[in-house]
């Protein structure tokens, strides 16, 4: 009997690592009731996911949460939730199955969820990033990002940023849409901003290349503004 309890945890086991969960997805029902009043979108990439929600109708932010998962005996741990700030720095331990293709259920304390998959697409920029450089009047500061820092997570043909500061479980804004990165040029769709709603449905040309790993990312902010930034797979740069 044991041992018939121990191949079939093998076999979830390597269930779960067969399966791929890194790219977009959107949620569509929670405790069996169809979402209808937000779109909400998860983004997994590189151990890490970000998730974010807004009113459909008029872009209004509602929310943003994530942090670091391990699939082997799926685990979340958040490092930010603008709804419930209390969960940040806790370890949660929900169910993870997939019901059919193309379809992730979750299973928290007091929830059910069902997720569809939008995309795994991947390209140059897929992956984890966190800032560790911007050009201030000609000269780049570099800067070694620890509770407080800003990442930003592209998988499946969607991008979230978010800045935060995990041990104050403050939260100072969350962007998020479609891209694009092909021959150098990166292209961001904004579909949601926390800090001006209005902002979505622009959309924003950069010049990237990948330097030694990093990625350097120039043009102009949504605000006009000219910028150039540096980061850094998140994985190698943050420093907790």
């Amino acid at each position: 009997m044991k041992k018939i309890i121990l191949l079939s945890a093998l076999i979830f086991s390597f269930s779960l690592y067969a399966q791929n969960i890194e790219g977009s997805w959107r949620l569509i029902s929670e405790n069996g009731k169809e979402i209808t009043d937000a779109e909400v979108i998860r983004i997994y990439e590189a151990n890490y996911f970000a998730e974010s929600a807004k009113k459909p109708e008029n872009n209004e932010f509602l929310w943003a949460r994530g942090g670091e998962f391990s699939l082997n005996d799926y685990k979340e741990k958040t490092d930010f939730n603008t709804k419930e700030p209390e969960t940040v720095g806790k370890d949660l331990s929900p169910k993870l199955a997939f019901p059919e293709k193309g379809k992730l259920k979750i299973s928290y304390a007091n929830k059910d969820q069902v997720w569809e998959r939008i995309s795994s697409e991947d390209n140059d920029l897929t992956g984890n990033w966190v800032i560790t450089g911007r050009k201030r009047n000609g000269k780049i500061d570099m800067m070694t990002p620890g509770d407080r820092r800003t990442v930003k997570i592209l998988g499946g043909g969607r991008f979230q940023w978010i800045a935060f500061n995990s041990a104050t479980k403050e939260f100072f804004g969350s962007g998020g849409g479609t891209y694009s990165a092909n021959n150098g040029k990166y292209i961001e769709n904004i579909e949601v901003f926390s800090r001006d709603k209005s902002r979505a449905g622009a959309s924003l040309d950069f010049d990237y290349e990948i330097r030694d790993g990093n990625w350097h990312h120039s043009g102009k902010s949504s605000k006009g503004d000219p910028i150039y930034e540096i980061w850094s797979p998140y994985k190698k740069a943050y420093k907790k």
